[in-house]
């Protein structure tokens, strides 16, 4: 497995989270950070161009190449030095789903939780409440995890777990699962070979019978 994890003690979550909208180089392909992104939403939205800001609320879907995050709420501010910082919420039985394909051919890291958040400059993602992470390998699984909260760094490709009365698995605690990787077949070990079988020869060393007198 690619990727190194470290379990951590439980801390305090934030109210209000962020997504990451851009691509980190080991996360997320690195075409997407040069495709335009696209937002839709189902209800009202708001852009502040003054404060590089925008809101958009109801089914909110963002995508931006093989990016594709889904929302119920999402706040996305774009900092003076030009990085992103984007904050999205999900509901009650509608978390945030978050989806990007990584540059290994084939592989993604899809991930949801209660809320995320996500800051270019570190190029760290953060999935908190109930999270769940993922990296596939086509449609298969290779690596879960599950904590309280997740935080994915993309630049060393370290997974950081918190348990906490805010994961989905029992007694608070954190989980990991590591699917096997495919083995070379192994050719199976050919049979012994039974010693050969040799034709009879007439003996040249054996005495006649003696005769009666």
């Amino acid at each position: 497995m690619a990727c190194n994890f470290r379990a951590a003690m439980p801390q305090r979550l934030p109210l209000l989270i962020a997504l990451a909208l851009a691509a980190g180089p080991a996360l997320a392909e690195k075409a997407d950070r040069n495709k335009p992104m696209v937002f839709t939403a189902e209800k009202q939205g708001r852009l502040d161009g003054v404060n590089q800001r925008t809101e958009l609320q109801g089914n909110v879907i963002i995508t931006q190449g093989s990016l594709v995050l889904r929302a119920e709420k999402v706040d996305v501010r774009e900092t003076r030095d030009g990085y992103v910082q984007a904050y999205a919420s999900g509901t009650t039985g509608q978390p945030v789903s978050f989806h990007q394909g990584r540059d290994t051919p084939g592989e993604a890291i899809s991930g949801v939780a209660d809320q995320l958040e996500y800051d270019t400059r570190t190029e760290t993602v953060r999935f908190i409440g109930n999270a769940t992470v993922r990296r596939t390998r086509g449609t298969a699984v290779a690596d879960e995890v599950t904590g309280a909260v997740i935080v994915y760094d993309s630049r060393t490709e370290v997974f950081t777990l918190e348990g906490g009365s805010a994961s989905p698995n029992p007694n608070g605690r954190t989980r990991i699962v590591m699917m096997p990787r495919a083995q070379p077949d192994t050719p199976a070990s050919a049979p012994a070979s039974a010693p050969p079988v040799l034709p009879l020869q007439p003996s040249t060393t054996l005495t006649p019978p003696h005769k009666p007198s």
